[in-house]
C-alpha cells in the first residue's frame, strides 16, 4: 500500500519542491526516516504539552534568561519526556552504514 502511494506521490513532489530532483534518493530516504523519528518522539507529549513546549520555545527565543525559573523547569521536563538522547542515538543509527552498538544508541544501562 505504501509503495503504491509513494510511487504516485513522489513524482508530483519532485516537480513542486525546488531542488528536490537533484538530491540523491538515499538522502531523501534518510531525511524521511529522521522526520518519522522526530514525529514519534514529539508524539510522546500530549497535545497540551506540545502546545506548552512550543509556547516556551517561542517565548525563550533561544535564551534561557528570557524564561523564569519555573518555565525553565517546565521546559526541561517536557524536553526530557521526549527522550532527546534516544532520538539522537536512533538518528545516528539510521544514518550509519553499520549498526551501532546498543550503548551508543540507548546510552548507559541503568542499574
Amino acid at each position: 500500500m505504501v509503495r503504491g502511494a509513494a510511487r504516485k506521490f513522489l513524482p508530483h513532489l519532485a516537480l513542486r519542491v525546488p531542488g528536490l530532483r537533484r538530491l540523491p534518493v538515499f538522502k531523501l530516504l534518510a531525511a524521511a526516516e529522521i522526520a518519522i523519528l522526530a514525529h514519534q518522539h514529539a508524539t510522546r507529549l500530549e497535545p497540551a504539552e506540545r502546545g506548552r513546549l512550543f509556547a516556551l520555545v517561542r517565548k525563550g527565543r533561544g535564551r534561557r534568561t528570557n524564561l523564569t525559573a519555573e518555565e525553565r523547569d517546565d521546559l526541561q521536563r517536557l524536553v526530557s519526556k521526549m527522550e532527546p538522547r534516544l532520538f539522537a542515538g536512533l538518528a545516528a543509527d539510521r544514518l550509519s552504514p553499520l549498526p551501532l552498538p546498543r550503548r551508543v544508541v540507548h546510552g548507559k544501562r541503568s542499574r
